[in-house]
């Protein structure tokens, strides 16, 4: 393992112990929960986690310098919380970017000329293995047509806001999404440096 000061860039690094036995202890509708037995060390430990099919999730920024916001409910917090355009890679085989003009287009109605990898993330390391891909998307119009939604995405609140108001929302406590506050502090840091 490399020392502090050692001048190597630090990185996560793939680790593969032995999984003893993986049991599927809740086969969910949208994501299944294991149970697994893991040789690690001299012993071993028990690990119970969300098995995620993966995600995206949109920074889509305007002209004026203003990020789409999305707020819905969600029921594990009890809170109709603010968030990026997001969604599942629960389509076989859709690489993460189409994954990401099909969710800017069926969550907001918005379609993008341009697209970058923004930065991609683990969500909650400890409990799932969601890995999330944000995308930066500007030349922001319409889509062609609306899309039908349908339970918390019925009534799906839209804002566009000046960036900067969203990282001092973040920064605040006043918006506390992981995705979003990631979303937003990379998206603010790039076109600093752009500047």
């Amino acid at each position: 393992m490399p020392e502090s000061g050692s001048g190597e860039q630090p990185r996560d690094e793939p680790f593969r112990p032995d999984v003893l036995r993986s049991d599927l202890v809740y086969e969910g509708a949208v994501w299944d929960v294991r149970d697994d037995l893991v040789r690690y060390g001299d012993g071993q430990i028990r690990r119970q986690y969300v098995a995620h099919t993966g995600a995206v999730a949109i920074v889509a920024l305007d002209d004026d310098g203003r990020v789409l916001l999305i707020q819905q409910y969600r029921h594990p917090i009890r809170h109709r919380d603010w968030e990026l355009p997001a969604g599942l890679l629960d389509i076989p085989g859709e690489p993460p970017l189409e994954a990401a003009r099909r969710e800017l287009a069926e969550e907001a109605d918005l379609i993008a000329e341009h697209w970058e990898p923004l930065v991609s993330s683990w969500t909650t390391p400890g409990g799932n293995d969601e890995i999330i891909h944000l995308f930066l998307a500007t030349g922001i119009t319409p889509a062609p047509a609306a899309h039908a939604r349908e339970d918390e995405e019925a009534d799906i609140r839209v804002e566009w806001v000046p960036l900067e108001e969203a990282v001092e929302a973040v920064l605040a406590g006043r918006m506390r999404n992981g995705i979003l506050s990631i979303g937003v502090l990379a998206t603010s840091l790039r076109q600093r440096d752009r500047s």
